[in-house]
């Protein structure tokens, strides 16, 4: 069935619908909305307000909306949503799904298969995605039992080359994951690869390691482009966040046209990523903590992050949230704290997904904030996979 049969519903196709919408969310998801859309003039409105602005901000925006929705609802009897979409992807080691969410919202792609090996992956990648994850060691998934795609994405494990981990590469057998992911390749042939790593990657093992992942992909017939980007450089989400991303493609003449050179933005501040709602007393901080005399004296400023590094707490001077990590929430190094008009605290779960670009829709489930913690700490970042996506999509399908 051609897409042009299918009627296509934005955002913007109804004012009244998009009223219905928005009345249903409470002030604070409101607000928060209206920071996302970077709007003006929310501050002290009702909730009627509120909506009424969101609302009017898409027929006065000359923005067009990033991706037109095919609703299950509309599609003929038989017909799925990824049979009218040009493009097929997977996500491998899907963890939040921000691949999928990311490559998705360029409308001309749909996610077929994700794959990870944590409960938790599961139970957010399902709360967000109509396609459902498997929950299995993907060593032991048949190739052929993964469904043909035209793009490959993965975060593969960054442990095994990370700065924060023992650095000990292909011999970790986390790593060996690499070679699954060649043997997926060999069986399906996918037209793109994009990949996502610490950016230690390329220097680990004197840069013998990269080497090792950059033969095989090239005597595949991959010509390839790879940059270590910051999230607070390119995207406005200010989390200094380095990731090695690498690009490989089977066309040449893509390729040349092809780039990961984005330029710089400016960033948002701290209070914008911060949640608007009254934060539950277990993240704050009291005279009863043991570190309390230790950031009670180092935590003052407002719209400024902290981190407790277990036997000092630094100030973070560039306007940035320093580098989440999966380990923030159980009591080691780099947590991320706030001082607000109530104290001092952690970041919320939820906040740490703003950090990580996130949108506030973007639903959590009700498991440990422990294991919340850890899925933020190991996601991939929202926005600079969208850039990506966005540059690859435009040359993919023209």
């Amino acid at each position: 069935m051609e897409l042009s049969n299918i009627r296509i519903v934005t955002p913007f196709a109804s004012v009244g619908q998009d009223a219905t919408n928005y009345s249903n969310k409470t002030c604070s998801e409101l607000v928060a909305i209206c920071k996302e859309k970077r709007l003006k003039g929310y501050s002290g409105k009702k909730k009627e307000e509120l909506v009424k602005l969101i609302v009017e901000s898409y027929t006065s925006s000359p923005i067009i909306p990033l991706v037109p929705l095919v609703h299950d609802d509309i599609l003929p009897s038989g017909e799925k949503k990824e049979d009218l979409l040009p493009l097929k992807m997977i996500d491998l080691f899907a963890g939040t799904g921000a691949f999928t969410y990311a490559f998705e919202q360029t409308g001309k792609v749909s996610c077929v298969f994700a794959n990870d090996m944590v409960k938790w992956s599961k139970k957010i990648y399902d709360e967000n995605h109509e396609h459902k994850l498997t929950l299995q060691d993907l060593n032991t998934i048949k190739v052929e039992d993964i469904p043909k795609h035209d793009i490959l994405t993965g975060g593969f494990p960054c442990q095994p080359f990370s700065i924060a981990g023992k650095q000990m590469g292909f011999d970790d057998s986390r790593s060996n994951v690499f070679w699954k992911i060649l043997e997926i390749v060999d069986y399906h042939n996918p037209r793109a690869i994009v990949l996502e790593n610490v950016k230690n990657l390329v220097g680990h093992d004197e840069g013998r390691t990269f080497s090792t992942i950059l033969e095989n992909l090239t005597k595949r017939g991959y010509h390839i482009k790879y940059k270590v980007l910051n999230t607070s450089t390119i995207t406005p989400i200010p989390q200094h966040r380095e990731r090695i991303y690498i690009v490989c493609l089977k066309d040449k003449d893509v390729m040349d046209r092809f780039s990961l050179d984005f330029p710089s933005v400016e960033k948002k501040s701290i209070s914008e990523m911060l949640t608007t709602e009254d934060v539950d007393s277990k993240y704050y901080y009291t005279d009863k903590s043991s570190t309390w005399p230790l950031v009670s004296q180092a935590v003052v400023k407002h719209d400024t992050i902290y981190q407790y590094r277990r036997v000092y707490v630094r100030e973070n001077k560039s306007n940035e949230c320093p580098t989440l990590t999966a380990n923030m929430g159980g009591g080691g190094h780099n947590v991320p704290l706030v001082c607000d008009t109530k104290g001092i605290r952690k970041l919320t779960p939820r906040e740490c997904f703003n950090f990580q670009g996130f949108p506030s829709s973007y639903r959590l489930p009700k498991i440990s904030d422990t294991e919340l913690y850890k899925l933020a700490g190991n996601a991939v970042s929202v926005p600079v996979v969208k850039l990506i996506a966005d540059r690859l999509m435009s040359l993919l399908v023209e």
